[in-house]
């Protein structure tokens, strides 16, 4: 019942800037991490940013002051400004949060989105 929807993939020129957006809806008692993972053809998914449950963020070594993760808590959406794309950077994008939900007891669900394609040319 928890969706998490995915917007701002494209096609850009390399030097160019795109920004992700991915929202969660649904009913739930709250997000502990959250955060964006690309996958390459061929390649294994990496972590790309990501808040933590305390809140700090987590960035990969390749996107470090290229790229900048935030959120919006009143609504439930993490971003990912993307600048200085290089074609290095071309992938499918996913959102991935982990939400607590709650009926009759607390547990935690790992989302996954759709995905989203960025494609960075040369």
């Amino acid at each position: 019942q928890v969706q998490l929807v995915e917007s701002g993939g494209g096609l850009v020129q390399a030097g160019g800037s795109l920004r992700l957006s991915c929202a969660a809806s649904g009913s739930f008692r709250g997000i502990n991490t959250m955060g964006w993972y690309r996958q390459a053809p061929g390649k294994q998914r990496e972590l790309v940013a990501a808040f933590t449950g305390g809140g700090s963020t987590n960035y990969a070594d390749s996107v470090k002051g290229r790229f900048t993760i935030s959120r919006d808590n009143a609504k439930n959406t993490v971003y990912l400004q993307m600048n200085s794309l290089k074609p290095e950077d071309t992938a499918v994008y996913y959102c991935n949060a982990v939400i607590t939900i709650a009926t009759s007891i607390v547990y935690n669900v790992d989302y996954w989105g759709q995905g989203t394609q960025v494609t960075v040319s040369s």
